[in-house]
């Protein structure tokens, strides 16, 4: 079994210690002017094109008759939505109750007082937070406070074309030398993917090759420590891929679209993604590899396999006027029931950890069926938490790009990106 203990449930509409406001609750109208009991808290979230949020909203309104939810459509662009939520909370602004958060947003919106801690909450209601993916609850934690449930998780993956091959790397050494191995079997091009480019998505794929040799990027006090002898070798380990005549010329410009596509027509023999990348790759009318993928773990490095950690988590606007409503859907919502129901209704994949022996989940799909994904979630590596992550992910994108191009080495990228982060931070507090 893989359970862990489970979240206990208690939805009491008591009112709040002292530390934590509690507004007067606003009562729905009626269309003839008269009131009732019942509260309404907005939910926003971005576009969901699979219906679970209406099944999740419906299924909570049921068990919940005291409390209606208003769901407000963010713009699928999370930097835009992260802008827009700014601004709104910037001016204190009341109009949304909880949210989804990318896992990046946690000490930025924290320190920013924009969002309410959830410790006393969290205490109160005896929620067990270890029933949960150890990176899930870090991501959401800063300076000492949780604000933010984890919601729904994304992991980085291992794919690897089972019609050329069933041997799985175990290590970073190992994948070099099968990729050679097998590249041009059964029409493919190249012996692995990944992502290279100057976004996002080279900071989660280096954070895997960092932390997998014994590396950091911030340590648990939000020093930068990331001028080591064990960041050295696992980013040197990933310049040498990169540079590799197993892996495309354009890879400094691969990002998780090409990659898919690449893998998609039958390309490469091993490709590094998210989850998603098994639907696609497994459907017949838009992939030439449909039935032969396999999936695992990424490879380790001498301190171990890790795997960066995407999804998103639940946050309350410390500005709403309906604090106990809102945390009674947001303790809702990361619970069994309500992970459930999005497990079943969106594909997402659960951050509790007992969820992964329902049967029910397990069949949505092979990923979630996956022991490999379990195990990847059980080693996901947050990406730096800090209120200045986007400073800090601009300063990783450039030293790294300009290393996996080879204008410095391993030594002279970790030095710059040292100084610069550390310049930024002391920015912030000065």
């Amino acid at each position: 079994m893989r359970g862990g203990a489970v979240m206990k449930r208690s939805f009491l509409m008591v009112a709040l210690f002292a530390g934590i406001g509690l507004a007067g609750c606003s009562a729905v109208t009626s269309g003839d002017g008269a009131s009732d009991d019942r509260v309404q808290i907005t939910y926003a979230r971005g576009t969901d094109t699979t219906g679970a949020t209406d099944v999740l909203v419906e299924a909570f309104e049921k068990e919940h008759p005291e409390i209606d939810v208003e769901v407000r459509e963010m713009p699928s662009d999370t930097g835009e939505s992260h802008n827009q939520y700014v601004t709104m909370f910037s001016g204190r602004s009341e109009e949304i109750d909880v949210f989804d958060a990318d896992i990046v947003w946690s000490a930025e919106f924290g320190q920013a007082n924009y969002v309410l801690p959830l410790d006393r909450l969290i205490e109160r209601d005896q929620v067990d937070m270890d029933a949960y993916f150890p990176a899930t609850v870090e991501a959401g934690r800063y300076n000492g406070r949780q604000y933010a449930m984890p919601g729904y998780a994304d992991a980085g993956l291992l794919y690897y074309r089972t019609d050329i091959t069933d041997q799985v790397p175990e290590t970073w050494d190992e994948l070099e030398q099968l990729a050679q191995e097998n590249m041009g079997k059964e029409g493919s091009k190249f012996g692995y993917l990944m992502q290279a480019a100057q976004y996002e998505g080279i900071v989660t794929n280096a954070i895997e090759y960092i932390y997998s040799y014994g590396g950091q990027v911030l340590d648990a006090n939000g020093n930068v420590v990331i001028n080591s002898p064990e960041a050295i070798e696992g980013l040197q380990k990933m310049i040498d891929i990169t540079n590799s005549d197993f892996v495309p010329n354009n890879i400094l410009n691969f990002q998780e679209i090409d990659t898919e596509s690449s893998f998609n027509e039958g390309n490469a023999v091993y490709a590094r993604n998210w989850p998603y990348l098994n639907d696609t790759a497994n459907d017949p009318e838009i992939s030439k590899v449909a039935g032969n993928v396999g999936i695992a773990t990424l490879p380790a490095g001498s301190e171990g396999a890790a795997s960066s950690l995407g999804g998103w988590m639940r946050m309350i606007n410390r500005y709403s006027d309906e604090v106990e409503a809102s945390w009674t859907f947001v303790k809702w919502m990361s619970g069994e029931e309500g992970q459930k129901i999005s497990a079943l209704e969106g594909g997402k994949a659960p951050t509790l950890e007992a969820l992964y022996d329902d049967k029910e989940i397990t069949d949505v799909s092979t990923v979630l069926a996956s022991e490999d994904f379990y195990d990847s979630l059980q080693n996901a590596i947050p990406r730096p938490i800090t209120p200045i992550y986007p400073e800090i992910s601009d300063i990783m994108q450039i030293e790294l790009s300009r290393a996996m191009a080879g204008d410095i080495t391993a030594e002279e990228a970790v030095e710059r990106m040292e100084t610069k982060m550390q310049a930024a931070l002391e920015s912030v507090t000065n």
